[in-house]
């Protein structure tokens, strides 16, 4: 497990490693709160901040807030804080501030490792939590409500050039292959689909046989090439189906970041330009029309 340490004392953040780092752990030592605050932001792996009270220049009890607000987007993490002065006022103070946990400094060995290892099982039952409330659970991709979430991040780093692009496609004649074929076919080809799509940018299964990809940092014309190499890879999917080999196709809309745009504007673009292939013939990408751009037939 990955733990932060922060205190103004060099000889406490070693005996603190000491104690820590023989049963496993990766340990980083901070004297600067600010820094330590920076190393969170950067680095999600960590699981556990162990913060005393008393550091500079962000104080422990600012720390803890801070880093609190950081872990609703950044994933689970156990703040333990750590002070001399333990008083009943310290206490409330640190667990109103975001701590989930308070030590006496110096800790023992027996109760620090103990408390670690409750860090642990909270973060990994988190952690899981997390997992199941953002996976779809018949492709594993993210759910429509951890896409949206995702891409608002995105958008919120990628608001200037080159911007940030969006991808939404769709099964082509899906209700036909679960009328020929049978729902559980069904189930594979969308399966089959997000697989093909994995990886790239942020992907999400947005309901039945629809999906979103957002391509941070990507132009227009390089999401439209993008789109058009999973046009193809879709295309040369092939499944066992009861009657044979089933064929499938996706269409494919395109929309691009524009000057005063939202999340809401940029997929609706999308979306209207999905329709627009969907009524052009299928199997083929269109890009959002106020873009000047030219479908891609295959």
């Amino acid at each position: 497990m990955q733990i932060v340490i922060v205190d103004s004392s060099r000889v406490v953040l070693q005996i603190i490693t000491s104690l820590i780092e023989p049963r496993g752990h990766a340990v980083h030592a901070f004297t600067d709160s600010e820094q330590a605050l920076q190393f969170l932001a950067a680095t999600p792996a960590v699981r556990v901040l162990i913060t005393s009270l008393e550091v500079r220049p962000l104080c422990g009890l600012e720390l803890c807030w801070s880093a609190r607000l950081l872990a609703e987007s950044r994933g689970p993490l156990h703040v333990i804080t750590m002070s001399s002065a333990r008083n009943v006022r310290s206490l409330a103070e640190a667990l109103d501030s975001g701590a989930d946990d308070f030590i006496e400094k110096p800790p023992s060995a027996e109760e620090l490792n103990a408390r670690l290892r409750a860090a642990e099982r909270l973060t990994t039952l988190q952690e899981e939590l997390i997992r199941l409330a953002e996976t779809d659970p018949l492709t594993g991709s993210y759910n429509r409500r951890a896409f949206f979430n995702r891409a608002r991040i995105a958008v919120e780093q990628h608001r200037t050039p080159p911007a940030i692009s969006a991808i939404l496609l769709d099964i082509d004649h899906f209700k036909r292959i679960n009328d020929e074929h049978g729902h559980d076919i069904g189930d594979v080809a969308i399966k089959a689909v997000a697989e093909t799509i994995s990886g790239e940018g942020i992907a999400g299964r947005l309901g039945g046989e629809e999906f979103a990809v957002i391509l941070p940092g990507c132009s227009l014309l390089r999401a439209v090439a993008h789109a058009e190499y999973l046009r193809i890879g879709v295309q040369a999917l092939k499944i066992r189906g009861t009657k044979g080999p089933v064929g499938l196709s996706c269409s494919f809309g395109v929309s691009t970041w524009r000057d005063g745009d939202s999340l809401e504007a940029l997929v609706k673009r999308a979306d209207i330009a999905l329709y627009a292939a969907k009524g052009s013939g299928r199997n083929r990408v269109v890009p959002d029309r106020g873009e000047g751009a030219r479908a891609v037939a295959g």
